[in-house]
């Protein structure tokens, strides 16, 4: 009763401080885009949840603690920016931390210890101080540095729990210690996601597959990030800046509704076992998207060279390739990842071709038992036929 008492409670705290924030926005005539923490809502719900049911589950305290962080973290920016309120110093160097306690707790931790709550084995507890110990030095690294705080406001603010002299001279490289045991934090929960899903069965396989679909989709704007970034110079193209944006808002969406979507219906085993049809879809759809995608703009350029209507001609040219597109795109996708599925569309082919030729009814008896067998895999088949009046 107390887990859930608490774990209710943190969650009330996020919704209270996300409908705060728009407020103090409005009225500070503040960034809008701070006014967006609710689109946390995700991690603080299923957080909610999954800690109330199962309380020794550390994934759900994960979930709202972060949820928490990031909703103290937005109000605190928020009131900060009139440096000249009370506390805004203060607030100002809680905000300057506390994005390092919602961004580093799930995405070091979660990897390590999802779905069971547990890790592993107690090998894996060197894993987990690394990543402590990550956490830590950029929490240090952020808190103490001397100078002024990285935030937002009407006029700079320096922090006032700054430490001088020696020491604050080598807090840099305490958060650059940080930020390597950070990295190596991540790579070993990678690790660790890709032997339970090597090991687990049943029900835990469904869970973490579930969990690993969502971050590698997250990957994917990640990398389109990383590379716009490096390719991109001082004269950015404006196409360049439209797929930053696209990249940007889809990594979001994935981190903070898809993830903790995934979360929920993996420890809640709401609707489970639809992951394969979810990937399959994904894996179709996908390739559908760049093959037509690189069709029409590769029928666009070739075009533009003979013809004034190209735009209209390459539209109705991948129009036209949809359908056989898809068609091909499911089947090879059904052969390499699904191959049951593809055996047995195959064997109901074959079976569909002898029934127009088959005229004896015991032959075509066994023949349709062997399908049934072969398709469905049921532990007894009975065929009865009705007799003849």
């Amino acid at each position: 009763m107390s887990a859930r008492w608490l774990a209710w409670s943190l969650f009330g705290l996020f919704v209270g401080l996300a409908a705060a924030t728009p407020v103090l926005v409005a009225v500070r005539d503040g960034n809008a885009s701070d006014a967006l923490v609710a689109i946390g809502i995700g991690f603080a719900l299923v957080g909610a949840l999954v800690a109330s049911r199962q309380p020794a589950n550390a994934v759900g305290w994960l979930l709202l603690v972060a949820a928490v962080a990031l909703g103290i973290d937005t109000f605190m920016t928020v009131y900060a920016s009139p440096a000249s309120l009370p506390g805004a110093a203060l607030a100002a160097w809680l905000s300057s931390w506390l994005l390092l306690v919602w961004l580093y707790l799930p995405a070091l931790f979660l990897t390590l210890l999802f779905p069971t709550g547990r890790l592993l084995s107690r090998r894996w507890r060197a894993a987990v101080w690394l990543g402590v110990g990550a956490v830590a030095a950029n929490i240090a690294g952020a808190a103490f540095a001397p100078g002024l705080l990285e935030i937002t406001t009407d006029r700079p603010i320096r922090n006032p729990l700054g430490i001088g002299g020696r020491v604050g001279d080598a807090i840099p490289w305490l958060s650059g210690i940080g930020e390597v045991l950070a990295a190596g934090t991540l790579v070993l929960g990678g690790v660790s996601v890709a032997l339970r899903l090597r090991r687990a069965r049943g029900r835990e396989r469904q869970q973490v597959t579930w969990f690993a679909y969502i971050c590698l989709l997250a990957l994917v704007p990640f990398i389109v990030l990383a590379m716009v970034s490096i390719v991109a110079g001082d004269d950015v193209a404006p196409w360049l800046n439209v797929l930053s944006v696209i990249a940007w808002w889809s990594l979001v969406v994935l981190l903070l509704v898809g993830l903790p979507a995934a979360i929920g219906i993996a420890i809640l085993r709401h609707q489970l076992y639809d992951i394969d049809v979810v990937i399959n879809r994904t894996l179709v759809y996908g390739a559908l998207t760049l093959t037509l995608g690189a069709s029409y703009l590769g029928s666009v350029l070739l075009l533009q060279l003979v013809l004034d209507l190209a735009v209209a001609m390459s539209t109705l040219a991948v129009a036209a390739l949809f359908r056989p597109a898809r068609r091909r795109i499911q089947l090879l996708v059904d052969r390499r990842f699904f191959r049951h599925r593809y055996d047995a569309a195959r064997t109901l082919q074959a079976f569909g071709s002898r029934l127009r030729d088959q005229l004896d009814v015991d032959a075509l008896g066994n023949d349709l038992q062997v399908v049934v067998r072969d398709t469905m895999q049921p532990t007894q088949v009975t065929l009865w036929l009705r007799g003849s009046r």
